[in-house]
């Protein structure tokens, strides 16, 4: 029987449950069928087995280390009954549950799989145990089809996860197994409860920030950097407008531009959202909903303009950015739905450019440099993840169908696994 198969469980009834969370597993089973008793497993706090004696006709033991289930029929009389079930848990132990899609679509796509391989790690790779996923508008793009990106099928989605060092590859000096992490990307996708990273895109999370945290750090606050400052080229005393500022990207940005000295105005669009992005560092916050906020922006530039926009939602908002920009300004394009017409004699007169950010093109050093400012920024306190709806592991259709449809933002959706 080759090792990626599983085995034949012959008359027992045997089912493990969903919940399992030790990848380790339990894979010794003692010859007791009247008890089913177990050798510890190998996860430090497990005592074996512990029996359910409520249920009659089925018996359900639960392992104390993993929580793993498993449901067995009273019927067991047999060495070789206790053998498949030993050959069972082996095998469920290297097994994990996972998002996958299929084929490109609507959210219904995204499917809970229970019975997806746990990935080995490489080369100068990092096995991370997932505590939390952050949801990014650009997964759902993926998923639709839509981006230039387009993964093969199947695949899990997710570049933001964060939790807990499992085992190193070859090579990977900077981390060990039981570090507090996060990612910037992964090579087998976040929303799993394993995932694998380059060692270059894992990064230490420190104590004060939950995992939750961890997992709206990655894509929103290394593209405001990006957007800031490789393309964007802010410098302390300008004025940045962050279109759409209550957002992951945009709450992570309004942080930035206040620790790098930058006069910043926000917009949300919901009284809730206008006051996060306040309190995430904006001096002045405008409703996007509302009529004439854009001429509200400018008498608060004294009619000068903006230096810098960071626009999310450049489809609906870029020809208003180019007639809100000063002389040299620049939009930096962080999202986009859609096509939008624009007169290019809005850029002429003031000399002002339009710049796409890809987090997906940063060269090795840029991404160093994001990461050593952005760690500074949690040491000294101002970098401070708003983690916004939390949705369960398995509901992650509804997260995607409402990151798009949900009238404001407030902060970074995420999961919990």
């Amino acid at each position: 029987m080759g090792s990626s198969e599983a085995p034949h469980v012959s008359s027992v009834l045997i089912q493990s449950c969903t919940s399992r969370r030790d990848v380790n597993g339990c894979d010794v089973v003692k010859e007791t069928p009247s008890l089913l008793k177990s050798e510890s497993c190998s996860t430090p706090q497990s005592s074996g087995w512990r029996q359910c004696t409520k249920r009659t006709g089925n018996h359900r033991i639960t392992c104390t280390g993993c929580e793993r289930v498993v449901k067995v029929s009273e019927a067991i009389s047999n060495i070789s009954d206790l053998y498949y079930i030993q050959r069972y848990i082996a095998y469920m132990s290297k097994m994990m549950r996972a998002i996958r899609v299929s084929e490109f679509g609507a959210p219904s796509v995204l499917k809970l799989c229970s019975d997806v391989k746990v990935p080995q790690a490489g080369h100068r790779q990092v096995l991370i145990r997932v505590h939390a996923c952050g949801v990014n508008p650009v997964e759902t793009y993926i998923r639709a089809g839509m981006f230039a990106r387009r993964p093969n099928l199947p695949y899990t989605p997710g570049d933001d996860a964060a939790g807990v060092v499992e085992a190193v590859g070859e090579g990977v000096a900077a981390l060990k197994a039981g570090d507090r992490v996060f990612t910037t990307a992964t090579e087998t996708g976040a929303y799993a409860e394993f995932t694998i990273a380059a060692e270059d895109s894992v990064h230490k999370l420190p104590d004060v920030l939950d995992f939750k945290q961890g997992a709206a750090i990655g894509v929103p606050y290394f593209t405001a950097h990006r957007a800031l400052i490789h393309k964007g080229c802010a410098k302390a005393g300008q004025t940045v407008l962050i279109h759409g500022a209550s957002g992951g990207v945009g709450v992570a940005a309004c942080q930035l531009s206040r620790a790098l000295g930058l006069r910043v105005l926000g917009t949300a669009g919901t009284p809730e959202g206008m006051k996060l992005v306040l309190n995430n560092g904006a001096h002045l916050a405008f409703n996007h909903r509302e009529k004439g906020y854009i001429d509200k922006i400018m008498e608060a530039t004294d009619g000068k303009g903006i230096d810098v926009i960071v626009e999310m939602l450049s489809n609906v908002n870029l020809s208003k950015d180019l007639q809100m920009l000063a002389y040299g300004g620049r939009v930096m394009i962080v999202g986009c739905r859609g096509p939008i017409e624009i007169n290019p004699r809005d850029t002429m007169f003031k000399e002002s450019s339009i710049t796409g950010v890809s987090l997906f093109s940063a060269t090795p050093e840029e991404k160093q440099e994001s990461a050593a400012f952005l760690y500074a920024g949690m040491e000294a306190g101002w970098l401070r993840p708003v983690v916004g709806s939390q949705y369960p592991f398995d509901n992650a259709a509804q997260a995607h169908h409402d990151i798009i449809e949900s009238p404001g933002a407030t902060g970074k959706i995420v999961l919990t696994i």
